[in-house]
C-alpha cells in the first residue's frame, strides 16, 4: 500500500533516470535495500523513530534520487544507497534528544550497569557505576545528566495559568499605583501619630528591633514598647477607617 499511494503520487515516468523504468518498479527493486539501511540505522544510533518511520523516509529519498539520477555508467543501488542513509540520519539529527556526547555516555552506563547487574546479582548504585566506569560519583552523575533525554512538546500542551514558569514577573502599573497610593496615606497617617509612636513603629517594622532594643531607644521597658506600638497601630486604624 505505501508503494502505491507513493507511486501514485509521481508520474508514470522517471525522466532522468534510467530509460522505460517507472517509478513503482524501482521501489518494488530496491525496498529491500531501505529495509536494510533502515535496520542497520536503527540499531547502530540512539534513536526514538520506529523502523517503519526509518523506511517511509527512505522510500521518499529513494523517489527523490531515482528522478535526479543520471546514468554515468553507474548503477541506481549505490546512489540510492547513499540518498537513502544521508535521509534517515538527516531526521535522526533532527528529533534526535540526545547530543553525541550524551549517547556515548548512555552507552558506558548501560554497559557498566549490565555488567554489574550480572556480577552482582541486583541493581548497582550510583557509587559502584561511577568506580566500575573509573570515575567519581560527582563525574558520574554529570554523565548520567547529559545521557537523559530532552523532551519537546508544544508550549500551547505545557502552558498553564498557574504555572509560575509563565508567570508575569514584570510590575503591573495598576499595582504600582495602588502601592505607591498606599504608601503615601500610610506616611500621611503616621505623620499625625506622636512622635515617640511613631518612632516606635519606625523601629519594630522598618528597623527590624526587638522590642528589647526599641525600649533602650525610647527610654522604656519591652512591656511599654508593646504597649506604645499597639496604641500606635490602633490609632492608625482609626485614621485609616475614617479617610
Amino acid at each position: 500500500m505505501l508503494h502505491s499511494a507513493i507511486a501514485a503520487n509521481h508520474e508514470p515516468a522517471c525522466p532522468h533516470g534510467p530509460p522505460g523504468r517507472n517509478l513503482d518498479a524501482i521501489v518494488r527493486e530496491h525496498s529491500s535495500l531501505v529495509s536494510r539501511i533502515a535496520w542497520q540505522v536503527h540499531s547502530r544510533m540512539a534513536s526514538g523513530i520506529e523502523v517503519a518511520d526509518l523506511i517511509q523516509i527512505g522510500m521518499v529519498a529513494l523517489l527523490e534520487g531515482a528522478e535526479n539520477f543520471e546514468d554515468r555508467g553507474i548503477a541506481l543501488a549505490p546512489y540510492a544507497a547513499m540518498r537513502v542513509r544521508g535521509a534517515m540520519i538527516d531526521e535522526l539529527r533532527r528529533v534526535a534528544t540526545i547530543s553525541r556526547l550524551g549517547m556515548r555516555n548512555k552507552k558506558r552506563i548501560n554497559a557498566a550497569r549490565s555488567g554489574l547487574t550480572l556480577t552482582l546479582g541486583r541493581e548497582p548504585t550510583p557509587p559502584e557505576i561511577a568506580a566500575q566506569i573509573g570515575i567519581d560519583v560527582q563525574e558520574y552523575y554529570a554523565m548520567e545528566t547529559s545521557a537523559t533525554s530532552i523532551t519537546r512538546e508544544p508550549i500551547d500542551d505545557s502552558y498553564s495559568d498557574q504555572n509560575m514558569w509563565f508567570a508575569d514577573l514584570g510590575s503591573d502599573p495598576y499595582n504600582d499605583l495602588e502601592k505607591a497610593d498606599t504608601a503615601r496615606k500610610l506616611a500621611a497617617s503616621i505623620a499625625l501619630l506622636p512622635r515617640q509612636q511613631a518612632l516606635a513603629l519606625q523601629l519594630y517594622f522598618v528597623e527590624e528591633m526587638n522590642l528589647e532594643e526599641v525600649g533602650e531607644v525610647l527610654g522604656v521597658g519591652a512591656a511599654r514598647v508593646c504597649q506604645i506600638k499597639k496604641e500606635a497601630i490602633g490609632a492608625l486604624k482609626k485614621h485609616w477607617q475614617e479617610q
